[in-house]
């Protein structure tokens, strides 16, 4: 899959922009603050629903208007899609494919991209959520449905909590909680589905990442992934999600839905005392981590600054790789934003040539020597929200 043509109008510091877009490597060059990054922020919305810089979609609108749109010519097997969102500053956000209406859950289906950008340094040493997050986008871009029981398990949690919370304030205990038995089949339900999914997931993303890293750093340093699963730690209650307490049951073997579900119903069942205390959800796939290692030990807080670089690379060229071979669309739009500016040279050619054959390669820069001339074939210059002639 390609983009042949995006068009911007009131997103982020762009009145209006029309860039086209070719096969193979395309490079944005301007200087820090002109609008690079807003290109391709543009592009992962419109496949993920979400930004990697800002967790608010108002912030992608541009100051003093009321909507933002994002459109984009797209091309896969000879097939043409026109793929439009409008992110609304009130009201909830609209989205077209080919001018027919769509659900705005239903985007990603028809587009699939993978950013990298140095907000992606918290992947290796960021919060558990962040990690679950790049599982959870990287569900549902192969099976689109997975968008659905993601809601649908965070709205089920979310009436969970607040039952658990009514409960310990009014002192309700035992049997009176009969309705919590309810919520607590339908958050099993949802929720084993989809720590079946997420540990399916890790263990076919292993060995891309393991060569990735060693494609990218140039050494073999055992990059290896793990699921943690709360639902199978005992002393799960005591985790606050920070990502700081030591994980030691861990696997990376995929888990069934029957299994995934009988271990979370016995969790649960198991702190439901716990879980009237804190008036809270303990256990579930709105806990569990995605576990990183190097040479056996954990990359947060002990792999220095470029091999976390290099594993947070790791990851999205594996999440690219692994779309490249399940995904009905093919390739993904593979984004590089301000990559090459933090790698040394033997790193900067390593990387472009594990990216080269992708089908299209969108990458941003500040300065053009930063990137490797073999991907420099189509530069395009920005300068303070206008898209200048492109340079072949």
């Amino acid at each position: 899959m390609i983009v042949t043509h995006l068009s911007l109008t009131d997103f982020r510091n762009y009145e209006r922009a029309e860039v086209s877009l070719g096969r193979g490597p395309n490079l944005f060059v301007g200087s820090n603050g002109q609008g690079k990054t807003n290109l391709v922020e543009s592009l992962g919305y419109l496949s993920t629903l979400g930004s990697h810089r800002v967790s608010s979609d108002h912030a992608m609108i541009r100051q003093g208007t009321d909507a933002a749109i994002v459109r984009a010519r797209l091309e896969h097997d000879d097939r043409q899609i026109l793929a439009e969102v409008q992110i609304n500053r009130s009201g909830a956000n609209r989205a077209q494919i080919n001018r027919s209406v769509i659900k705005t859950r239903e985007l990603p289906r028809y587009f699939s991209s993978v950013l990298f950008a140095p907000e992606d340094l918290a992947l290796i040493r960021g919060e558990p959520s962040g990690r679950r997050r790049f599982l959870d986008e990287l569900l549902v871009l192969l099976s689109p449905r997975f968008s659905g029981i993601i809601s649908d398990y965070e709205r089920v949690l979310k009436q969970r909590n607040t039952l658990l919370k009514s409960a310990r304030t009014s002192g309700v205990r035992g049997e009176q909680l009969s309705t919590l038995d309810i919520w607590d089949d339908r958050l099993v339900a949802l929720g084993a589905e989809l720590v079946s999914a997420r540990t399916g997931l890790v263990a076919r993303l292993l060995p891309d990442v393991t060569g990735s890293y060693e494609a990218v750093a140039g050494a073999d340093h055992r990059a290896s992934l793990s699921t943690y699963l709360t639902v199978d730690d005992p002393d799960a209650a005591a985790d606050d999600d920070s990502g700081a307490v030591q994980r030691t049951r861990m696997g990376n073997e995929p888990v069934s839905i029957e299994d995934a579900a009988a271990g979370f119903r016995s969790a649960i069942g198991r702190l439901r005392r716990s879980e009237l205390d804190r008036g809270m959800t303990l256990v579930g796939p709105h806990r569990d981590d995605l576990v990183l290692e190097l040479n056996g030990m954990p990359a947060r807080g002990y792999a220095s600054h470029g091999e976390s670089w290099s594993f947070a690379l790791a990851l999205k060229l594996a999440a690219a790789q692994l779309l490249r071979r399940e995904s009905s669309a093919g390739d993904p739009v593979l984004i590089l934003d301000d990559v090459f500016a933090e790698l040394d040279e033997s790193r900067r050619a390593r990387l472009a040539s594990a990216v080269r054959d992708f089908e299209q390669v969108l990458i941003t820069a500040a300065v053009l020597n930063d990137v490797p001339g073999e991907l420099r074939s189509h530069t395009v210059r920005i300068a303070a929200g206008v898209i200048l002639e492109p340079e072949q």
